[in-house]
């Protein structure tokens, strides 16, 4: 019979386990915040737990990394109960997305960063975020109209337009206040949306199944 592996954090005293882990990505959260890049053992010190349980936790700086971007905790961005107005979904969705960003700046730059120099092929850590399966989510009424590879480039293009990628641009490049750079990217998201809808997603090909974002 096949021996399942369990994660160390399943196994008994649940409680404490989730305060610790908690810790950890407070810590984690706080040292990106300042620019910092902070390894498992950094972390583990900041936050006055061991080396050795901190790993328990992490076993490597990417998967540290990875838990403390910002946008891992939340699930979704649509709330109990919806509109199923396609733009409507949309506008919520960015709304909360770059509300989420503006208050996380200092980390969402941080990542942002970090997985430029992580490189293309890396998986650090901006390709774990959640804004690809938000906007998907908010888009969900029009996967019959697009079809899956439509529905897809149509998301990848609003998701261009919006997010620390173009916050940074917006209002470093562009010198927009933040409140303003926000209303730039709910227009763009609209109006990509409309284009979908009127002239059909942008131009598509195959899906590579490594990609995530």
């Amino acid at each position: 019979m096949a021996i399942v592996s369990m994660p160390y954090e399943a196994w008994g005293r649940a409680d404490q386990k989730s305060r610790t882990r908690a810790a950890l990505l407070v810590a984690a959260r706080e040292m990106v915040a300042r620019g910092v890049s902070p390894t498992v053992e950094q972390t583990a010190a900041a936050a006055a737990i061991s080396r050795t349980t901190a790993y328990r936790y992490f076993p490597n700086q990417r998967a540290l990394l990875a838990a403390a971007h910002p946008e891992t905790a939340a699930t979704s961005m649509l709330g109990d109960h919806p509109s199923q107005d396609p733009a409507a979904r949309l506008d919520q969705v960015v709304r909360e997305f770059t509300a989420m960003v503006v208050r996380t700046e200092a980390q969402q730059r941080t990542m942002l960063r970090l997985s430029l120099e992580d490189g293309p092929q890396g998986g650090l850590p901006l390709r774990q975020g959640r804004a690809i399966a938000w906007i998907t989510e908010a888009l969900e009424p029009l996967r019959d109209q697009l079809g899956d590879n439509g529905l897809h480039h149509v998301v990848l293009a609003i998701r261009s337009a919006v997010g620390i990628e173009a916050l940074v641009w917006l209002t470093d490049i562009a010198d927009l206040s933040r409140p303003d750079a926000v209303e730039v990217m709910r227009w763009s998201a609209q109006g990509l949306l409309n284009s979908a809808l009127t002239q059909g997603a942008p131009p598509t090909a195959p899906r590579r199944p490594d990609r995530s974002w």
